[in-house]
């Protein structure tokens, strides 16, 4: 591995489930793969609501985040995918309680599917300290 790579496999909280790195940092940015409305003990939330996956999946890129020692407006890209286009309103609306005033720059792809079934995806980049 290059020594300016820095591998955050568990700042999520939750090992991968495949082989690749929770969150890596390297050239000054923190690259967060694309988390799931997965809970920290493994439970898979596909079941669940809307809502409530769209809220477990920015609680884990917060996870990510603290783990690589960022917050929120540390963000400079985020990108989101849905199973659902007509369900952006509501993610929108769930963002912006989750960001705040702050914007970083943005992608909403609709998608045919996502793994274990899960409405949406979420992966972001953000500054390192």
């Amino acid at each position: 591995m290059h020594p300016d790579i820095t591998v955050n496999s568990t700042s999520c909280g939750l090992p991968p489930a495949g082989h690749y790195s929770a969150s890596v940092t390297a050239g000054g940015f923190v690259f967060i793969s694309g988390q799931l409305p997965v809970t920290r003990l493994g439970e898979k939330k596909a079941e669940a609501s809307f809502d409530e996956q769209t809220r477990l999946v920015l609680a884990n890129i917060d996870a990510c985040l603290e783990g690589a020692g960022v917050s929120r407006q540390h963000l400079v890209s985020v990108r989101v995918y849905v199973t659902d286009i007509s369900l952006w309103p509501t993610f929108n609306e769930i963002y912006a309680e989750w960001i705040g005033d702050f914007r970083p720059s943005r992608v909403v792809a609709g998608v045919a599917e996502l793994h274990y079934g899960s409405a949406l995806e979420v992966e972001a980049i953000a500054l390192a300290q």
